[in-house]
């Protein structure tokens, strides 16, 4: 799922002259483009949808979106480890992932190239 989450900026500079923010998304922090609100300044709330900052936010609006995409589950689904989630839906724990037997590649394996 790819969804529009607000995130606080923390910091904001420019990468090859593109403004950019980092902003956090309850301890994940991300670098969004934010050349289509270079108004936002640090302390403030974006809306960030694929790596871009598309509006502010006011904070009161922001922390209650956050809080029902926690009860949700799905800052974890956006933010979270895909790989652990798909081991984990798989049936596979850590420890089997860290045994697993990987079957070596033969030289008669390997792609010509």
């Amino acid at each position: 799922m790819c969804l529009a989450v607000p995130g606080k900026v923390v910091g904001i500079g420019k990468r090859d002259s593109t403004p950019m923010a980092s902003v956090d998304f309850g301890g994940v922090v991300k670098e969004v483009c934010i050349a289509y609100v270079p108004e936002a300044e640090v302390g403030e709330y974006v809306i960030v949808h694929v790596g871009f900052a598309l509006q502010r936010l006011d904070e009161e609006s922001a922390l209650a979106s956050l809080r029902l995409f926690e009860e949700l589950g799905l800052l974890e689904e956006e933010f979270g480890d895909p790989w652990g989630r798909a081991a984990a839906e798989a049936g596979l724990t850590e420890a089997a992932l860290t045994n697993a037997d990987i079957p070596e590649v033969t030289e008669a394996q390997k792609e010509p190239r």
